[in-house]
């Protein structure tokens, strides 16, 4: 656990302390950010209190009064419900602006994780609730500078092999013919070549209408064929086999033949201003020494599909949080699933990616944007027109 760095974040935000609660693992950020085991057997109510200035105390079961002894900080020990009252009551005397895992009406829901009653309970002490939110972007979103090696070493690899499977989508349909499954796979195997892994799920390779299904998979039981005419939407993600590795995450389009049509061409193009109002939004920002949120730069982008006439079409938020998972705890550009009010931290990184889906077909335009201190970057190669293949 970074105490030090926790008490400075703190101080920051002008909160008097962070207070972290489990139950039957229901809160995995606290585990995470105070670095406790997944394995502990929890079955009992425990609560860690790191305040701005100051020693951490704790509160736990006294037949679970060993779960938090890796922390430092004195201990208290409870039976009852109202020695838990009354010792948390005590503990939290000192502070007034306490942060928890907690979101105003659950707008960030990835964040809401405390239950309503204990929100009550801690507001009968007569303190104010704010929301960790930024906080968790700080210590589970944000990147060291090996973890930036380990994202440009993965979109070196990733930018290569989606390059590749353009290749080998066009030289078999032109041949035998192929399936979306069949490419998923030799994707994968790329992956294996390479040494990436792209977490649970398998990449997407979608042709056609399935294009139209932001979150379609291909199975060995549900792949359609790739044939001449077809177009194809290849969503790729992955990080390196190691320990603490950071993920890329693409999408592009493509199609097996000499042109698209005229519609593709336009929809293709919708998407592509979308992005790059997305992009600007927030380069310009950072440079400007703005404190970003996610929702102003989903904001940019569908603004823009909005005054083409596609708004409804666009069915998702523009982009998510990136970091050792591939939907990392920091900001989402989202306006539309929630209000994310999160800021965008330097050191952060998350993706950029405004789609339209229609029955016939969907485009979707993906890169991934890094915030340094001052100014931010797209991470990748950036697509400007469809593939032809």
């Amino acid at each position: 656990m970074q105490l030090q760095a926790i008490q400075s974040a703190l101080r920051d935000a002008g909160f008097d302390a962070w207070l972290f609660y489990d139950h039957h693992k229901r809160d995995p950020i606290a585990y995470r950010v105070l670095g406790l085991p997944e394995s502990l057997m929890v079955t009992r109510r425990w609560f860690y209190v790191i305040p701005a200035q100051g020693e951490p105390a704790k509160l736990v079961h006294r037949i679970e009064a060993g779960h938090l002894d890796s922390l430092p900080g004195g201990k208290t020990e409870y039976s009852a419900w109202q020695e838990l009252q009354e010792g948390l009551r005590t503990m939290l005397a000192p502070y007034r602006r306490i942060a928890m895992q907690y979101s105003p009406q659950n707008v960030v829901f990835l964040i809401g994780l405390v239950d309503a009653g204990t929100v009550e309970m801690v507001r009968s002490f007569g303190k104010e609730i704010v929301s960790s939110g930024d906080l968790v972007a700080r210590f589970e979103a944000t990147w060291t500078d090996e973890q930036i090696r380990t994202h440009f070493d993965a979109r070196d690899r990733i930018d290569a092999i989606t390059g590749a499977a353009f290749q080998e989508i066009g030289r078999r349909a032109h041949a035998s013919g192929t399936s979306e499954f069949e490419i998923q796979q030799w994707i994968m195997e790329a992956f294996r070549r390479e040494r990436l892994t792209p977490g649970d799920d398998a990449p997407i390779v979608a042709v056609n209408k399935n294009s139209g299904n932001p979150h379609y998979e291909p199975s060995s039981d549900r792949s359609a064929p790739i044939r001449d005419g077809d177009f194809v939407l290849l969503d790729i993600w992955g990080k390196l086999e190691q320990p603490g590795s950071v993920f890329y995450d693409i999408t592009w389009t493509g199609f097996v033949g000499k042109a698209p049509s005229d519609r593709i061409r336009e929809i293709f193009h919708v998407v592509r201003g979308a992005r790059d109002a997305g992009i600007k939004a927030v380069a310009t920002g950072i440079a400007a020494g703005r404190k970003l949120q996610g929702w102003e730069v989903d904001k940019a982008t569908r603004d823009h599909i909005t005054k083409a006439g596609y708004g409804k079409y666009f069915v998702h938020r523009t982009g998510h949080s990136i970091s050792t998972t591939v939907h990392g705890n920091g900001a989402n550009m989202d306006n539309l699933e929630t209000h994310d009010e999160r800021q965008i931290m330097p050191n952060s990184c998350f993706s950029i990616e405004p789609g339209i889906y229609l029955p016939e077909f969907g485009v979707r335009s993906e890169v991934n944007m890094l915030v340094r201190p001052g100014k931010a970057e797209v991470t990748g190669r950036v697509q400007e027109e469809i593939v032809i293949m």
